[in-house]
C-alpha cells in the first residue's frame, strides 16, 4: 500500500496532467461536431479491425471443423454414387439384390514424406476404424497410393512415390494399359510404362485406373500425359503429369473393395487347378 502512495506522489504532476487532458478532450469532442465525427470514426476504424482480426482467428480454428463436416459430405455422396452404379447394373432395381461393391473411410495425413526414394504417408485411422492391409487410398483429385502397414489408431500409405509402387493404369479414351512407377526425378511426375505401341497417345490426355486389381475402383483419376516416347521393348514409356500435389495432402479416402475376399479366393482356386 505504502509503495502504491509513494508513485502516486512520486508522478502526482503527471498524473493530474493525464486527467486534465482526458477532461478537455472529452469536452472538446461533445463540443465539436467534426471532432466527433472524427473520433466516431477512427473508434469505428479500431473496432471493426479489431473485430475482424478476431473473426479471422475464430474462422481459422474452425477451419478445421468445416474441413470434416465438407469430408463427411463427400464421404456421403461417394457412397451413394457406389450405390447409384449398383442400381445401374440392375434391370429390376431391388434393394434386396443390391450389393455395394465399394465403401470409404475418411482419414487425415498426419505425416508426408516425398523426399524419399519409398515415401510413406501416415494418417490417423487404424485397425479399430477398419482399416485394413491393400486397401487403396486418394483424394477428390485422384490416387494417393496404397495401405502396407496397421495399427491399433494408425496406418501408413505406400505412396504413389515410392519406388516399390506398382499400380495398373490405362488411358482413359482407350482400354490401352500399364504399370504405374516412380523413377524418384520429380514429385509431381511418375511413368507409365510398358503400354502398347498401338495406343493413340497424345500430350493431355487423362490416365486412370484400370480397375483390374481389387484394390481401386476402374476409373478414378491419376494425371495427365506429358511427354511419351517408345522404349527399348518397343511400346511406351509415358511421363505422367499427377492431379494430386503429393507435398500437400491432408485429407484422404480409404477404399475397401467388399468384394475382394470372394475374388481372390476365386483366383487362388483357379491358380490351384493349373
Amino acid at each position: 500500500m505504502q509503495q502504491i502512495l509513494f508513485f502516486f506522489i512520486r508522478n502526482k504532476n503527471f498524473l493530474l496532467f493525464s486527467v486534465l487532458f482526458l477532461i478537455a478532450f472529452a469536452l472538446t469532442i461533445q463540443s465539436n461536431s467534426y471532432h466527433t465525427t472524427r473520433y466516431t470514426s477512427s473508434a469505428n476504424f479500431l473496432s471493426g479491425t479489431v473485430y475482424n482480426i478476431k473473426s479471422n482467428a475464430l474462422n481459422y480454428i474452425g477451419l478445421q471443423n468445416e474441413n470434416t463436416k465438407l469430408l463427411n459430405e463427400n464421404l456421403h455422396l461417394r457412397r451413394e454414387l457406389e450405390v447409384f452404379k449398383s442400381y445401374a447394373g440392375f434391370t429390376k432395381k431391388d434393394s434386396n439384390d443390391l450389393a455395394v461393391k465399394y465403401d470409404f473411410i475418411t482419414a487425415i495425413v498426419i505425416n508426408n514424406s516425398y523426399s524419399k526414394t519409398k515415401n510413406l504417408l501416415t494418417i490417423k485411422k487404424g485397425l479399430k476404424d477398419g482399416v485394413k492391409i491393400d486397401m487403396g487410398v486418394i483424394t477428390s483429385n485422384g490416387v494417393v497410393g496404397i495401405i502396407n502397414n496397421v495399427s491399433e489408431n494408425y496406418a501408413t500409405v505406400q505412396s504413389l512415390l515410392n519406388t516399390k509402387s506398382q499400380i495398373n493404369a490405362r488411358l482413359k479414351n482407350s482400354n490401352h494399359f500399364g504399370s504405374l512407377k516412380w523413377n524418384t526425378k520429380a514429385t509431381n511426375i511418375v511413368q507409365l510404362i510398358d503400354v502398347n505401341r498401338m495406343a493413340p497417345l497424345k500430350v493431355g490426355d487423362t490416365i486412370i485406373t484400370d480397375g483390374k486389381s481389387t484394390i481401386f475402383p476402374e476409373g478414378l483419376p491419376i494425371g495427365t500425359i506429358k511427354t511419351y516416347e517408345l522404349g527399348e521393348n518397343d511400346n511406351y514409356n509415358i511421363d505422367i503429369q499427377l492431379f494430386n500435389d503429393m507435398t500437400s495432402l491432408k485429407y484422404v479416402y480409404l477404399i475397401t473393395n467388399n468384394h475382394a475376399r470372394e475374388i481372390k479366393e476365386l483366383e487362388k482356386e483357379g491358380e490351384d487347378e493349373q
